[in-house]
């Protein structure tokens, strides 16, 4: 499994728990942003920066992954693309998008983004918390610690 990162506007408090579970698990990563970012030093992170626009960054992201891969991204259509390569998707709050639940993640968006082009006002998402931190490490913990054991169920028969 290789690790994506969206790196546009990947939240500066969940850099130390990325490297962390990085580092831990050993994951070949792919930190993809328009701009220069750093979520640390390791031989495991491979940092390409793509030229300036809209998805630049999520079309390069999803030109590389594979089935089984995981991103890490708060960008619900990027998301939705990745699970239809049946990769994984984790957003910085600790939600994992999956083929059950992504299509109507992507509806709510879609609806939301139609209520505003109208020039309602609405609230926007919450800002982000130590609580969300905390989920994030959770539900990132939670799934490599299953991929791992996953791989060596099957590396073992």
């Amino acid at each position: 499994m290789i690790l994506y990162i969206d790196g546009d506007a990947f939240p500066n408090v969940l850099k130390p728990i990325l490297l962390r579970a990085i580092e831990r698990f050993k994951l070949k990563t792919f930190a993809i942003s328009n701009q220069s970012i750093s979520i640390g030093k390791s031989k495991y992170i491979t940092y390409t920066i793509v030229s300036a626009g809209a998805d630049e960054a999520d079309h390069r992201i999803v030109e590389m992954v594979a089935e089984g891969d995981l991103v890490i991204t708060a960008d619900i259509p990027l998301a939705d693309r990745v699970i239809t390569k049946n990769a994984h998707a984790i957003d910085h709050r600790g939600g994992l998008f999956s083929a059950d639940n992504i299509k109507q993640s992507l509806a709510i968006r879609n609806l939301m983004q139609e209520i505003r082009d109208t020039g309602e006002i609405t609230k926007g998402p919450t800002p982000f918390s130590q609580k969300d931190a905390h989920k994030f490490a959770n539900k990132l913990d939670q799934f490599l610690t299953k991929q791992k054991m996953n791989h060596e169920r099957t590396t073992s028969e």
